[in-house]
Order: structure tokens, then sequence, then C-alpha cells
């Protein structure tokens, strides 16, 4: 069981680090930017490697791809990431959005250079962005949360990540092979006691 908690630790480090980045190194960064944009980090990175950033699970609810676990925390932070974090509550016309304002600095030393040069061009590409240009990208007819949601029968269904390798991506076995690998390895490290 050992390995398996190092690992989580790893990737809650990582889920903190890339918060506290997106906070620092984009505009408007609230809850449902940083949402979308984790998804971004995600999926992307499960694209072009066979697994993600943060582990997360994304579930398809009506506003799009969600990761439940941190959308619940986010009423109540954990102390690890109520120590990186503030959520600062600001009126924008019509609603209130709950920003993250980083606490800490930014630590890059769990992270691989892919890892980093995606999430610096999520947070060059999505900058000054409200909600709308994300939502154009997350919510597109062919995304993996479209594929899911459809007009509402995958309510609250996972997301599977291998949704995120097109069909006629030339690496697609080769991607899909390595997250097989990389599960495999998370479920022995599990059972390993």
């Amino acid at each position: 069981m050992r390995g398996l908690a190092m690992i989580k630790t790893h990737e809650r480090e990582k889920l903190i680090n890339a918060i506290v980045f997106f906070a620092k190194n984009t505009e408007h960064c609230g809850k449902i930017k940083l949402i979308k944009l984790l998804y971004l980090l995600d999926f992307e990175h499960f694209r072009q490697t066979g697994h993600s950033v943060t582990g997360m699970e994304y579930h398809a609810w009506k506003m799009g791809p969600v990761p439940t676990d941190l959308f619940e925390e986010w009423e109540a932070l954990e102390p690890d990431l109520a120590a990186a974090i503030d959520i600062k509550s600001e009126r924008v016309i019509d609603y209130v959005r709950e920003r993250a304002v980083p606490k800490r600095e930014f630590s890059s030393e769990h992270f691989t250079r892919r890892e980093l040069r995606i999430m610096q061009e999520l947070a060059a590409r999505f900058h000054d962005d409200l909600l709308q240009p994300m939502i154009n990208v997350t919510h597109a007819e062919k995304s993996p949360w479209a594929k899911i949601w459809d007009n509402g029968r995958g309510k609250h269904q996972q997301v599977p990540y291998a949704l995120a390798v097109a069909d006629d991506d030339p690496h697609r076995d080769a991607i899909l092979e390595a997250a097989a690998d990389y599960a495999g390895m998370m479920a022995a490290l599990g059972s390993a006691r």
C-alpha cells in the first residue's frame, strides 16, 4: 500500500500546484475556469502519454466535465489545499465568481517538462478568457465530455480518458497500451500490502 500512497500523494501535490499555477498565470480564475483548465490539462496529457496529470476522475455534468471530488472539496478545502490557496468571492454582473488566490509559490518539482509545457500553453491560450472560449472547447461536438453527456443521457457518468485519443490517431494503440500498463501498475500497487 505504501507505493500507492506515495503515488496518490504525488498526484495530490501535482493537483495543488496545478491549481496554484493556473491561479497565478490566468485572469478570472474562478472555480469553473479552473475545473476546465484542469480537465484540458489532464485529457491533453492523457492524449499524448496514456495517463493524466492529477489522477482525478471527471464526470459528465450539464455544465461540462467536472472532477466531483475537487468540486465537493471546494466547499471545505482540505488543509493542504487551504494552505496553498484562498477562495475569494467576487461579484460579476449576475453571479458570484469563487476565485482561487494563491497563498504560496508554484513548485515545478513534481512535473515533467511535457506537463509544464501543456500547463504553460493552456495558461497562454486562455489567459484573459472568461468561460465561453473554454466551453467551446470542452463542450465541442466530438469532445470526450460530449460523447458521454449525449444530450443528458450520460448525466453524471464518468468521462473515460481513453476518449481523448482519436480513433484515427496513428499512436492510439500505443497510447492505450501505455494507459493499460499504468492502470495495471496502479492496481498492483493497490493490492500489494
